[in-house]
């Protein structure tokens, strides 16, 4: 399979959603860096899923939130070809607690993840993509949650905001690059079938929710990656500070 897209960055991307995004996005013709930050073999099964389709993808380890390991990430991508895409999906929420509950640690690495590591990354890919610096452009595409909307009361309050910075984020940061051939977009993702709802101690909540939805079922990490390698292909070009809601017909989710 020809590489005729340049190289994609998925952060988190060994499982659910950063996962299928990679194996989509080595279908679509990009060498992929799949990020991973502790299970190698996750990563390196995605890669060889990509490599089976005659792609080429490596796995590369890296803390988002940690400046060096970023660089590290995209000097990797750079032995691949000319960056030309980024998904700033990697992201952490901890098991369900009300405010009164949380503490500063938790905050601390809640947004380090989810938002400071969406800022160091997508600095790197402006560094490399934007024409201001030499670069031929590219897409940038932020993973947001239907908690930013929803507010997530009494269950995880801190990562629903950081998700709403990172709604904000992707306004303000595809008005500063959209003169540089930067187009930076986001995709919602509401009720769907990852390991990360295990992540708050109630497994059961897609099961329990989905019936609720006018599509009355949990959507698949498939269906956010094809949201995502839209949002980054031609046929979204006048696309930019946009977000689409992958939800099953339900903008806030209950």
């Amino acid at each position: 399979m020809p590489q005729q897209n340049g190289v994609l960055v998925v952060t988190g991307g060994s499982r659910g959603i950063g996962a299928a995004t990679c194996i989509l996005g080595g279908e679509r013709g990009y060498a992929v860096v799949v990020n991973y930050t502790s299970n190698v073999d996750a990563a390196e099964r995605v890669c060889a899923r990509i490599h089976q389709q005659g792609g080429n993808a490596v796995a590369v380890r890296g803390d988002v939130s940690q400046p060096e390991d970023v660089e590290h990430i995209f000097k990797a991508a750079d032995r691949l070809g000319p960056v030309t895409a980024l998904v700033n999906n990697a992201g952490i929420i901890m098991p369900a607690a009300r405010v009164d509950e949380i503490d500063a640690a938790r905050l601390a690495k809640t947004f380090a993840v989810n938002v400071t590591g969406t800022f160091l990354c997508s600095r790197e890919a402006v560094r490399r993509m934007s024409t201001r610096h030499g670069g031929k452009g590219g897409g940038i595409v932020n993973i947001s949650s239907g908690a930013s909307k929803l507010g997530g009361a009494g269950i995880y309050l801190d990562y629903a905001a950081s998700k709403g910075a990172i709604d904000t984020f992707t306004v303000g940061f595809a008005l500063e690059v959209a003169g540089e051939g930067i187009r930076v977009n986001a995709v919602r993702p509401g009720v769907i079938e990852t390991e990360i709802h295990a992540s708050t101690g109630d497994p059961g909540r897609v099961e329990r929710m989905a019936s609720q939805l006018p599509i009355p079922r949990a959507g698949t990490a498939d269906e956010v990656a094809r949201a995502i390698l839209w949002l980054l292909s031609d046929e979204a070009s006048y696309s930019t500070g946009t977000t689409i809601t992958v939800s099953g017909g339900r903008a806030i989710l209950p």
